[in-house]
């Protein structure tokens, strides 16, 4: 997987710094109930593989908030804190990325695109990797792009770059 382009980065900046701003417009959102279930995606059969091994090195907490996979359970989809925080591996590569002023940040070595998601947290999606890692939050972490911090190294570890 390659992007023909290349995401806006931020990285010089603190990822406190980069959500806030990035995240400014989400100020003031209304919360939504936690997700019980999430659409499993459909990638083709190497990609998830990759995503196989990235569910076994997930972490058990993610930001303080215990594990709580969604359903239907799958190894390409993980949860922590009752649908707070949702990951899906082996995404369709989103349509923002080909917008050359979408936002991007570099999380624990992982480069993420940031999308705002209105009434609702932020979604990032990693770029440059052989798959895509979705990991989407909500309203608690609408300033707040933290939880990469935990989950970047996994992703680094199992998912290798497309560059």
């Amino acid at each position: 997987m390659t992007s023909s382009h290349r995401l806006r980065r931020l990285s010089a900046l603190p990822v406190a710094v980069v959500a806030a701003a990035a995240l400014s417009a989400a100020a003031g959102c209304s919360s939504t109930d936690a997700q019980a279930s999430v659409t499993v995606p459909g990638p083709p059969s190497e990609e998830a593989a990759l995503c196989g091994a990235l569910y076994k090195e997930l972490p058990e907490t993610v930001a303080g908030l215990g594990r709580s996979d969604p359903e239907p359970r799958s190894d390409l989809t993980a949860g922590w804190g009752d649908g707070a925080i949702v990951l899906r591996c082996g995404v369709p590569r989103p349509p923002a990325m080909s917008d050359a002023e979408s936002l991007g940040a570099e999380v624990g070595g992982v480069e993420w695109l940031t999308e705002l998601r209105e009434g609702d947290g932020p979604r990032f999606t990693s770029t440059y990797r052989k798959t895509y890692v979705e990991v989407s939050l909500d309203e608690r972490f609408a300033h707040d792009a933290t939880p990469l911090m935990d989950i970047a190294p996994a992703v680094k570890k199992t998912v290798p770059p497309s560059l």
